[in-house]
């Protein structure tokens, strides 16, 4: 399970975690509206910026005339046109942001290829297999949300990369639910996926709490963290009213770091920091009264006491084996016991 890299990022359990800040179609068909979205992210420190980049007329079946939802035409209103990819791809390396985008179809995953450095699925496309062996043929890394699959129908999808020679890539827990209740966002997935599939994995959050979920999937070992994010959760449009403003956003890429902090090494050792409290307070065998040389020690000629302002003597583990040992020296209460004041 090697690392890989999204452009100036890297991808993988001793890495920083890899943010994603979701903007989606939240532009609403503006491009100046786009831009700030670009800002809001880099300014909260997310990694990359995401958006959608579809067809309506390749995502539905064409609709009948007793289908009153008209999908195609709605979907339609919310396309990203093309001619703004190399614009906002610009417009996020000036910020130091990675642009990416997901691809609902071929001919937008073409052109996208030369401006992302990763593609990101979405789940409804992961048992798509003819999508993802396409998507496999521009050698790029692939970040899978896992809504709406279980565990076989991810093994299948699995396997598709394995045979397209896809080896970069991460599985992350999603709950295909908008927004998703936090009880149900089942944060522990994120272990499943990776003792599973033996592979990176991450978490694509649809809840409203912009800093539980995220946090949890960093603490159980998720190497990226996905969540929508808009301007303003009352604009109008589908994926506004489950989206972090910019001050959460901002509070969750927070919470990833802090985190990632505590989360710390997995070597224990006695860090430089407790030095101090160490000195004074570790407990070592001392002498707790006077001694001439040459006498076999007694229990109560020793004790296990905190050090304080003196040397630390031995430690309390040879406590046993310093009983009946005779001194080499005369000892005062309070001192240390070393091993040098004993006879061998």
């Amino acid at each position: 399970m090697d690392a890989f890299d999204i452009g100036d990022c890297t991808v993988g359990p001793d890495a920083e975690t890899f943010v994603i800040a979701e903007a989606g179609s939240n532009h609403n068909g503006d491009m100046e509206t786009a831009k700030s979205l670009i800002d809001a992210a880099a300014d909260a420190g997310a990694d990359a910026v995401k958006f959608q980049t579809f067809r309506a007329d390749a995502m539905y079946a064409e609709q009948g005339p007793d289908d009153s939802d008209q999908l195609v035409e709605y979907f339609e209103s919310l396309e990203m046109p093309y001619d703004w990819i190399p614009v906002l791809a610009e417009h996020c390396s000036r910020n130091g942001v990675e642009f990416l985008s997901t691809p609902f179809d071929e001919c937008s995953a073409t052109e996208l290829a030369e401006y992302v450095p990763a593609f990101k699925i979405a789940s409804m496309s992961l048992s798509n297999h003819p999508f993802l062996r396409s998507l496999a043929s521009f050698d790029a890394p692939l970040l899978l949300s896992t809504g709406g699959h279980d565990l076989d129908e991810i093994e299948a999808a699995v396997e598709t990369l394995t045979a397209a020679d896809v080896d970069a890539f991460a599985l992350l827990q999603c709950v295909a639910a908008y927004p998703t209740p936090l009880e149900q966002i089942n944060v522990r997935a994120v272990e499943t996926l990776r003792e599973t599939f033996d592979c990176h994995v991450g978490l694509s959050d649809h809840t409203l709490d912009p800093t539980t979920a995220p946090a949890t999937s960093v603490a159980l070992g998720g190497s990226v963290v996905e969540k929508h994010f808009t301007l303003d959760k009352s604009m109008e449009g589908p994926d506004h009213s489950f989206a972090l403003e910019p001050d959460e956003l901002d509070a969750m890429v927070d919470a990833v770091r802090r985190t990632e902090a505590v989360l710390g090494a997995a070597e224990k050792r006695v860090l430089d920091i407790e030095q101090e409290v160490v000195s004074v307070a570790k407990r070592g065998i001392h002498v707790v009264r006077n001694i001439p040389a040459d006498r076999p020690l007694e229990a109560a000629d020793i004790a296990v006491r905190r050090p304080g302002g003196r040397e630390r003597g031995l430690d309390p583990s040879f406590y046993d084996e310093v009983i009946g040992r005779r001194t080499s020296t005369a000892l005062n209460a309070g001192e240390p016991l070393t091993w040098e004041k004993l006879v061998d």
